[in-house]
């Protein structure tokens, strides 16, 4: 991801779950690999630290 792209992301915060991202957005992870998944829609990203799929929210917060 060396060139400039343009991003419009919003990021909706709550107190018990995951952080929901909605709009145009990459995901980059600390060696610069690009994670964003495929499609549109919105990402869940985990909060908790207790997700098998991070940086990804795969529920582990419900239980």
């Amino acid at each position: 991801m060396d060139e400039q792209k343009k991003v419009a992301a919003k990021l909706h915060l709550s107190k018990t779950g995951p952080i929901k991202i909605t709009g145009k957005f990459y995901i980059v992870d600390t060696q610069g690999n690009d994670l964003t998944p495929e499609g549109e829609g919105d990402v869940y990203l985990c909060a908790c630290g207790n997700s098998k799929t991070k940086p990804f929210c795969d529920g582990s917060h419900k239980k």
